[in-house]
């Protein structure tokens, strides 16, 4: 019983980064006039350092092996330096190879570019940076980390990759079983998804091509997303497409064949169980069982399995496996004023659901057809030309119910194994219970609730095109260009239904002979065919000032832009476009790449607020010590290469922040009704008493709130990048703070007598941090054996401090002071026998509280925290345990490549996440039409407390439906944790090289063996630990085998 879930805090004080920065400036000092005291001995040596281009380096560390003794280059590259000759210098410089050369007069010193880390570029907004230079908080994945197997949309495999990036996915539905992603966990109530950008425009991540992906940058502190203003309080996803590169064409074709099976399914007891474990729940209840020992025999020998039948409907219903296919052909290439790269690619995923050979498509199944059409065109040496042209047209089809994939999934498992034998000689057959011989006491419902019902198709054609113009302005001043975007989005969707194709029904009747006829129900009906369709359209503009210069030691950047977007067809009030407008400015400078500092600021609208509360100003500002560049780190230079030091501080928004779109507009009102006024409603008039006709009415439907506005998060971020021992180990740690204010709500400490509804107000806040670690290790022992290992580790906590709850009795049932997501739930202590009563006052020297119902052996047991010896609604607590939200994510990287194969694998894992039980998968024969003739998982039967087996370490109390109020209430019995390591990812690619592959232009062949979510280790019995056991539950996750082939030409 241990309280979980209060949030833990920790501070790294900030006193602490600047104690370390001041500590820097002591050291130069000292080390300076040390310097002084032995170079008196020396002899001068002079000489100049360039690169393999012969262009002179600035700042390049010029240092005497083993001895404090240096200087740098000055802007001639020129350096001199007081040592005696033949003394051995170390030459370093941020993004070169470190060189060692023994002194000599007039030196030439040539030093080669690194080939590793230093060469690196990352993504940020609006623009790329050197990856030393960067001082926010950001990840990256390349475009080889994605594609080693195949899958239908990027957000699956990035939970691991990337430090800071939660990945939960809830469901394997064909078409919609893309991961939710969260950038350092939730920080808000509302919505906590991150800002997604494709080429710098917002559009979905999970409809492109892998393939066509070049890299995935994550933004993750406010110096990173500040320029997004009202968009990036919850990180931005910034994806890069792949463009073409000077050269002859270069063709890549792949092709992937898969099968799909379900990583791991709800289990179902067998009729003969099912009755057994009804009569004991009947037994315990004092009540006579059900099913009689005629019944039970039929079900134990199966002797008569069309009347009663043992249908496991999971094993019935889905098939054992399905197939997909992912195909891709890209062609890339271009001339010193031409650059492509062309891709086309189609995807196709199959379901889980048998067909039962009706006239039209039951199951699911989803296609994809993707193509891209990246150009660039230097019109002249100052001027580029980039059109990008993309989209992709799918179809989806599934059957027709109410409820979507969660019903047919939950009808599953509320079926009874004796309601129906399946399919009989293409008759759909029920049982019933008027058999003259034997009687069923009951059928319940039947797993084939999607028969037919009709079937749904959904088809998508999505367009995307950008135009972009990029004009180098160095003729007003060298370092300035200007950049003009525009961007257009559109899609159209065709929804075609076929409504009713229902089937008559059969149930069997036994004749004097031992043969079975049917008794028919109903008609075959046919199906009606209907269709609608929907659109959507947006538009996106930019145009941007860059400046970027150095002047000796001085290095400055600059970025001014000015972008807006529109949105036509929104959600709700589709006839009313929706806009945005900001202008972005940024301030980088860096001194000889050591000394770095940013200041980006982001001013936005959104028409989502009134006009006084709609624009915005999000400052945010970063700085950087490369420590590693100093003198005094000389000497540690052969072990530690590289050591930055960074801060960044900023506030940013979110208007996705709930509620209405126009909430800031007049109270809306109800008019012209004409219902007389009655107990519940009516809001028209009657005047006089022998008048019949109404008045027409009016009434104040909400009450609406002119001042909403945007969430605010003001961001800390402190962190430092390392690199040891030549660049093989990379680590990076981050520290961060949110304190995130205006959250939306509707405050409940308000009285109900009102009588309306409190408008939404921006009154909630929440502080969340957390910290993160990268490491990273690349190394090859020979040409032939290169070998590679990676850990991502993320912590994210969380604490609402206001959310204007409705007065509580006790401070633990507000979600105050808990974490997001947090449960209201009993504490369970333990299950009841003899000694209970007097064990409880021995731990918890109080008496032993009156439950719900008179408790009985094996019955739950919980705690009364208030103390009023009486378990009530009092007791519930959001204190103990965890959420759906994982605090801790891990991902583990490696691999090998030895000659041509290639072995390389991905390991996923979450802690402190928890999912609670509920419905069918909490309390035995449950169903949405009845508590007793509904569905028993197997859970119950070998998990159960039972006098045979008394233990306290059972998942289930003594079954029971008198006592059900009490045994299957909310609470941390039934809160399971589902922590789990998985292992997301396995490759083993061979690369063929025979001698006649240069002849027929091939350079890549190369077959690979691959799988997705292989193995699962978890405590987690109810199905899959990403997925819901709940009354909402999920269309299964997949294990997939893959045979892929790549050709390169």
């Amino acid at each position: 019983m241990n309280k979980k879930n209060y949030p833990k805090r920790f501070k790294l004080p900030v006193s602490l980064f600047f104690s370390i920065l001041a500590l820097g400036v002591i050291l130069n000092c000292q080390l300076a006039i040390a310097s002084v005291n032995t170079t008196q001995q020396s002899t001068p040596i002079e000489g100049v350092v360039t690169d393999n281009k012969g262009e002179t380096l600035i700042g390049v560390n010029v240092v005497a092996e083993g001895t404090t003794i240096g200087t740098i280059t000055g802007i001639d590259g020129v350096f001199r330096i007081n040592v005696r000759p033949g003394t051995r210098l170390v030459f370093s410089y941020i993004g070169f190879e470190t060189l060692v050369v023994e002194a000599r007069e007039n030196m030439q010193v040539i030093m080669e570019e690194s080939s590793t880390m230093i060469q690196e570029v990352e993504v940020v907004a609006y623009g790329a940076q050197k990856k030393v230079t960067v001082t926010g908080a950001i990840s990256s994945v390349k475009e080889e980390e994605l594609t080693r197997t195949p899958i239908s949309t990027v957000a699956n495999v990035l939970a691991g990759q990337l430090t800071g990036l939660t990945s939960i996915q809830y469901s394997g539905e064909p078409g919609a079983d893309a991961a939710q992603i969260f950038v350092r966990g939730k920080a808000t109530w509302e919505n906590a998804s991150p800002l997604i950008q494709i080429d710098g425009v917002e559009r979905s991540m999970n409809e492109i091509d892998p393939n066509e992906i070049e890299s995935i940058t994550v933004l993750k502190d406010a110096s990173a997303t500040a320029v997004f203003g009202v968009r990036g309080a919850n990180g931005v996803v910034l994806i890069t497409t792949k463009r073409g590169r000077e050269g002859k064409a270069r063709i890549s074709f792949s092709s992937s064949a898969s099968a799909l099976v379900p990583t791991k399914m709800v289990d179902q007891v067998s009729s003969y169980d099912y009755a057994v474990f009804h009569n004991q729940m009947n037994k315990n209840d004092g009540t006579e069982p059900l099913f009689d020992e005629v019944v039970l025999q039929k079900f134990r020998d199966n002797s008569d399995p069309i009347r009663f039948p043992n249908t496991i409907w999971p094993n019935y219903i889905l098939k054992s496996a399905t197939l997909q296919s992912q195909h891709n052909l890209n062609i890339t290439g271009g001339t010193d004023k031409v650059r492509y790269f062309i891709s086309a690619g189609a995807y196709t995923q199959g379901g889980l659901f048998n067909e039962f050979n009706l006239p039209y498509k039951l199951s699911y199944q989803y296609r994809r057809f993707n193509y891209r059409s990246n150009l660039d065109i230097d019109v002249t040496k100052l001027t580029t030309l980039s059109f990008n042209v993309s989209g992709n047209v799918n179809n989806s089809d599934k059957p027709r119910t109410s409820q979507g994939a969660s019903g047919m999934i939950k009808s599953m498992y509320y079926a009874t194994p004796f309601s129906s034998p399946g399919i009989v000689d293409g008759k759909l057959v029920h049982t019933a219970t008027d058999y003259h011989d034997v009687t069923l006491p009951f059928t319940g419902g039947t797993g084939m609730a999607y028969y037919g019902n009709g079937f749904s198709q959904t088809s998508n054609n999505a367009l995307n095109a950008d135009l972009i113009l990029d004009q180098d302005l160095e003729f007003i001043t060298k370092g300035l260009s200007l950049r003009l975007k525009g961007s257009y989005n559109s899609s159209f969707i065709v929804y075609k239904d076929g409504v009713g194709g229902s089937v008559a029904t059969y149930t069997p009747v036994l004749q004097e002979d031992g043969s079975i006829l049917y008794r028919k129900y109903g008609e075959n009906s046919d199906v009606r065919y209907s269709f609608s369709s929907g659109k959507a359209r947006d538009w996106y503009t930019e145009a941007s000032l860059n400046y970027a210069r150095s002047f000796g030691d001085h290095s400055f950047s600059g970025l001014l832009l000015y972008n807006q977007s529109k949105e036509y067809y929104p959600r709700e009030y589709s006839d009313i476009p929706r806009g945005y407008v900001g202008l972005v400015g940024r301030l980088t400078y860096d001194w000889r790449n050591r000394y770095l500092a940013e200041f980006n600021m982001g001013y936005n609208g959104s028409e989502n607020f009134a006009p006084d509360k709609r624009f915005g100003a999000f400052p945010a500002g970063s700085i950087g010590w490369i420590m590693s560049e100093e003198r005094f780190f000389s000497p540690l230079k052969s072990v530690i290469n590289f050591l930055k030091l960074r801060a960044s501080f900023g506030l940013v928004g979110n208007d996705k922040i709930g509620g209405s779109r126009f909430m800031y507009t007049s109270d809306p009102y109800a008019v012209n009704l004409s219902s007389l006024p009655n107990r519940n409603d009516g809001w028209g008039y009657s005047f006089g008493i022998e008048n019949g006709t109404v008045s027409l009415g009016a009434r104040e439907l909400a009450k609406n709130n002119p001042d909403v506005t945007w969430e605010k998060a003001f961001k800390q971020n402190y962190g430092f990048d390392l690199y040891l021992l030549k660049e093989r180990l990379s680590t990076t740690v981050e520290y961060f703070k949110e304190h995130r204010t205006n959250i939306l709500l509707q405050d409940g400490t308000a009285p109900s007598m009102l009588g309306f509804s409190t408008p939404y107000s921006n009154l909630g806040i929440v502080d969340s941090w957390g910290w993160e670690l990268s490491l990273k290790y690349n190394d090859h022992i020979d040409r032939k054996f290169h070998y590679w290992g990676g850990v991502n580790l993320s912590y994210n906590q969380n604490e609402i401090i206001e959310r204007k709850e409705a007065p509580q009795n006790n401070p633990y049932q507000y979600q105050k002071g808990h974490r997001i997501g947090a449960r209201s739930q009993y504490v369970f202590w333990r299950f009841y026998d003899e000694n209970a009563p007097e064990l409880y006052e021995k731990t918890f020297n109080r008496p032993f509280p009156t439950h719900p119902n008179v408790l009985e052996d094996g019955d739950a047991v919980y705690v009364d925290l208030d103390g009023n010896r009486v378990i009530d609604a009092n007791d519930a607590s959001r204190d103990y345990g965890y959420t759906d939200d994982p605090q801790y994510m891990i991902g583990v990287n490696c691999g090998f490549s030895w000659k041509n194969l290639e072995v390389s694998t991905q390991w996923t894992g979450a802690w402190n996440v928890s999912r609670m039980i509920s419905d069918v998968f909490r309390q035995p024969f449950y169903s949405t039409a009845s508590t007793t003739q509904g569905g028993l998982l197997a859970y119950h039967l070998h998990n159960t407390w039972t006098p045979e087996n008394p233990s306290q370490n059972a998942e289930y109390p003594r079954a029971t439906w008198a006592n059900s109020t009490n045994n299957y209430a909310t609470s941390t019995l039934y809160e399971k944790n589902a922590k789990y390591l998985r292992l997301k990812t396995v490759q083993v690619a061979y690369n063929f090289n025979f001698p006649r592959m240069e002849k027929i232009g091939l350079s890549t062949f190369q077959v690979a063996l691959s799988g997705y979510n292989l193995w699962t280790i978890t405590p987690y019995i109810w199905g899959d630990p990403e997925t819901r056991a709940s009354n909402a539950p999920s269309y299964p996750l997949s294990k997939t085998y893959s045979l892929s082939l790549k050709l390169g030409f």
